[in-house]
């Protein structure tokens, strides 16, 4: 394997490196000292290389509606009108203490991850969350709903 496509191989590994390459605002030195795969300035090279490859991020969508409800609860799946169902968990409306924050709209899965780091950034705890193609929702707990809300409206640029 050589140095060039063990770099690109470790950054594969780390997602948030490769987005920041994509987007160009990556230090490379201070990557190739963090990815530790060899002689950093050989390493940067290469890192600067694959970014020039990269395509850069999309801007977010704007034809996206989202929307919180409050009163999820967790129940044993299967239930047939559950929002989302994870696993033996199924999450159902009827007096919980979870809101689910839900989009709608020009949505991919991937759009997904955006919400889910902005969250995580932000520091609210997601229960569950799931998406599909012009959907995802997410749930978390009651007291953090309208902050939630305004963070997933703000990584998806509504």
């Amino acid at each position: 394997m050589t140095l060039a496509s063990e770099a690109r191989a470790a950054v594969r590994r780390r997602p948030f490196l490769r987005s920041a390459l994509a987007a160009g605002v990556v230090n490379y030195s201070a990557a190739a000292r963090y990815l530790d795969v060899g002689e950093v300035e050989a390493v940067a090279a290469a890192l600067r290389r694959y970014a020039d490859e990269l395509s850069p991020p999309d801007p977010p969508t704007a034809d996206v509606r989202v929307d919180m409800r409050s009163g999820f609860a967790a129940v044993t799946a299967p239930d047939a009108d559950a929002l989302l169902t994870v696993g033996d968990t199924a999450f159902v409306t009827g007096g919980g203490d979870r809101t689910a924050v839900i989009a709608t709209g020009d949505l991919s899965v991937a759009h997904l991850a955006s919400v889910l780091a902005r969250l995580d950034a932000e520091g609210v705890s997601v229960v569950a969350a799931g998406g599909a193609e012009g959907h995802l929702a997410c749930l978390v707990d009651r007291r953090d709903g309208v902050d939630a809300l305004r963070y997933v409206e703000d990584a998806l640029d509504t």
